[in-house]
């Protein structure tokens, strides 16, 4: 047979085309070299409890995509040890998780790796996935004889009612399920788009169900609180449809007594903010008399209990009141002097003195023990003072002497302290020039107001006394 030039030349390029076409399908399709000789691949081992199925040659994917095969699966004195032959182009986390799954029903198993970390290094050769973050699928065979025990389980009549009732509940909602199915799909490929999102959100959730394990006896415990409320709710019905029945009409009245206080309203509260600080300091004493006020009412009230319904019958109580005048004699330590003092029988108003005027005794005297100088501190358990000031500063109390009567100058005492007392803050007055010792003198009873403010009766200057009286004697001091 004699080839001519042109057939030569037809066979040589398709011997050239069919070498090509070799090549590209032995590096490209069938990937010898990565297989025969681990070209762009790394090996990675994976320990398994049992085999399930898998076999070399098998899948293995990354979250849905294909990265590698099964290069071996051999025995283990523990288990099953398989090892991978993923791309080296596809960089996968080193904290995996492998399972082993099914493709189809009858088989075709492969394995699934799962990213629990994203921030962990990629894999690399070498690198072995323990058993404690492997899973395989169940033994079918168990599989197919619990689903034949659940099926024989379950009555022949009761299924039949299942399946009428079923046909009833979605028979003609066809397009409504269209919808469901049509959602559940668009919900599919969302969350597939949002996989890294929601992968996190699953790693994330563990510290949240943790913290709902160790609450769960605080849950369990409002789950019963929540039980007993609504068991009383049930229990009074009733009265819960009789309050939403006439919250209404109660809101409406409420709204309309509003709308007629709301001249007046605003004033009332801005004078209740006013209060409001006074009766947040005093807090302690506003509810003391609370406390005290009822006794008090019924001590009150038990005193007309022993003349009721007796012939000693009175509109009022049955009470002794002994005067007891100057027992203990008046204070006057802390005031102006009785030269200074003011008749009661004048009508004039001077002004008030510069500062403060107070019975002004050691606190544990005997004189006006309820006078300002032992008021409580509100600020300062323990502490009293007379004024707010000195219960807020460090200032203590000093009292000007020990009894009621005046020692030595009436404008001033042993201590020389002016009176009245300087408010803090303020300096304090000059003291006005001495007056002239005199007081008001009765002639026709002989009585006179001495400088210590008590009241004195010279009875041998009365007319009409049969007293020998002489200028000597009037040198001579009372008796």
């Amino acid at each position: 047979m004699r080839l001519t030039r042109r057939i030569k030349i037809q066979l040589a390029i398709f011997a050239l085309v069919a070498a090509v076409t070799a090549v590209i399908i032995v590096f490209n399709y069938l990937q010898l070299p990565a297989m025969l000789f681990g070209v762009g691949h790394y090996k990675v081992t994976v320990e398994l409890p049992e085999a399930a199925g898998l076999y070399q040659q098998g899948n293995v994917t990354y979250r849905g995509t294909e990265v590698g095969r099964v290069d071996e699966v051999s025995l283990t004195r523990t288990g099953v040890r398989a090892v991978l032959s993923l791309r080296s182009d596809v960089p996968i986390p080193s904290d995996v998780e492998a399972a082993v799954h099914s493709e189809t029903a009858i088989g075709e198993q492969y394995v699934a790796l799962t990213p629990l970390s994203a921030d962990s290094r990629p894999l690399r050769n070498g690198d072995v996935i323990p058993v404690q973050r492997t899973t395989v699928p169940p033994d079918i065979n168990s599989l197919l004889d619990a689903t034949n025990r659940a099926l024989l389980a379950i009555p022949n009549d009761n299924l039949k009612t299942v399946i009428d009732e079923s046909y009833t509940a979605f028979g003609g909602l066809g397009p409504e399920l269209s919808r469901l199915v049509k959602g559940s799909t668009t919900f599919a490929i969302d969350s597939r788009k949002n996989l890294d999102s929601l992968t996190a959100l699953v790693d994330h959730s563990q510290p949240v169900l943790d913290s709902q394990t160790r609450s769960s006896d605080a849950i369990s415990a409002w789950a019963a609180h929540l039980a007993s409320i609504t068991g009383q709710l049930r229990n009074a019905d009733s009265a819960l449809s009789g309050v939403l029945e006439n919250g209404p009409p109660a809101a409406d009245e409420g709204r309309r007594l509003i709308e007629r206080l709301q001249p007046t309203l605003p004033i009332v509260l801005a004078n209740f903010a006013s209060i409001n600080p006074v009766a947040v300091v005093y807090h302690a004493d506003v509810e003391q008399l609370l406390v005290l006020l009822p006794q008090a009412t019924a001590a009150l009230q038990a005193t007309l209990v022993p003349s009721l319904n007796t012939k000693q019958d009175i509109k009022g109580g049955n009470l002794s009141f002994n005067m007891n005048l100057n027992l203990p004699p008046p204070c006057t330590t802390g005031y102006l002097p009785a030269q200074q003092r003011r008749d009661a029988s004048l009508e004039d108003y001077p002004d008030r003195p510069d500062g403060d005027l107070y019975c002004r005794v050691p606190q544990d005297s005997q004189l006006n023990v309820r006078g300002m100088r032992n008021i409580p501190c509100e600020t300062k358990p323990g502490k009293r003072a007379p004024t707010v000031k000195m219960c807020e500063s460090d200032e203590q109390y000093v009292p000007l002497n020990d009894g009621s009567a005046w020692k030595g100058d009436p404008n001033a005492t042993l201590s020389g302290q002016g009176i009245p007392q300087p408010r803090p803050g303020t300096p304090a007055a000059t003291p006005p020039p001495r007056p002239i010792a005199s007081a008001p003198y009765d002639p026709a009873t002989g009585t006179y107001v001495g400088p210590d403010g008590k009241v004195y009766t010279q009875s041998d200057l009365v007319p009409g006394a049969n007293q020998k009286r002489t200028w000597q004697s009037m040198l001579l001091p009372p008796s």
